[in-house]
């Protein structure tokens, strides 16, 4: 027989999984002939699992993806790609993430680093680190709104952008950095240089990139702190992704 203020109590301290295996339990007499310890199993296992799903659907809602269906088996290994699936599913599994090492996928546009990119943050999630997702330039426009405000909100960003376990860096250095981006550049991959894990996403090769970031010795403290711990693809071939997929925007 149910009992309503079990139920109640299960309900109130938000234990809905449990609430929901005993209520199926209760009315259901299969149950009868199991042990108590079976029973009491079955109800920690559903709690646990929605409380797994729950978290893992919060990870990937936080991680702001461009495409949060994107996902490492969807990946396409056509042989003009010459992608390096063993590595890749070698990474996938959280090896970068460990070791505090970077990942740089370059490539023209249409290649499809952005889908790669939210496929290794997807996969990260899944194994419940904290992901970000976000453009450069909206990530400098924010940076330098939150220095203007002089409120304290600006600390608190580098600190967001510093802590998070995985941050993917979308169009990274589609044009030249004024000195003021560069110094929060250089900031916040000083903070994360061995102590966290960054996607870059980048139409151009790194040996390009002094030149992006003003060729001066911060290019240089930046540059140390990125390519040297990195993982590197090169996402090209004869047909774009965007061609292959019959699509006329994304990366």
């Amino acid at each position: 027989m149910l009992n309503d203020q079990m139920l109640s109590k299960l309900q109130e301290m938000k234990l809905s999984g449990m609430a929901e295996a005993y209520k199926e339990q209760s009315l259901n007499k299969e149950y009868k002939s199991m042990s108590f310890e079976d029973r009491f199993s079955l109800l920690v296992d559903l709690e646990y699992s929605r409380r797994k799903s729950n978290n893992l659907n919060r990870l990937i809602k936080n991680a702001t993806f461009s495409d949060s269906k994107a996902c490492i088996e969807d990946i396409e290994y056509f042989e003009d790609r010459k992608l390096r699936k063993e590595l890749i599913l070698k990474l996938a599994s959280g090896l970068y993430i460990q070791e505090h090492h970077n990942v740089i996928l370059k490539g023209p546009t249409g290649s499809g680093k952005t889908f790669m990119a939210c496929a290794f943050g997807v996969s990260a999630c899944r194994q419940f680190y904290n992901v970000k997702y976000i453009r450069l330039p909206e990530l400098l426009d924010e940076l330098a709104l939150a220095k203007l405000a002089a409120d304290g909100s600006y600390r608190k960003l580098i600190k967001k952008y510093t802590k998070t376990d995985v941050l993917i860096l979308d169009e990274w250095l589609l044009t030249e950095l004024s000195k003021d981006e560069a110094n929060i550049l250089l900031e916040i991959t000083e903070a994360r240089h061995k102590t966290a894990s960054t996607i870059f996403c980048s139409q151009i090769d790194p040996s390009g990139w002094h030149l992006k970031l003003g060729n001066g010795t911060i290019a240089e403290a930046i540059l140390d702190r990125i390519v040297h711990d990195s993982y590197q693809f090169l996402l090209d071939g004869e047909i774009s992704m965007r061609e292959r997929h019959g699509l006329s925007s994304g990366d």
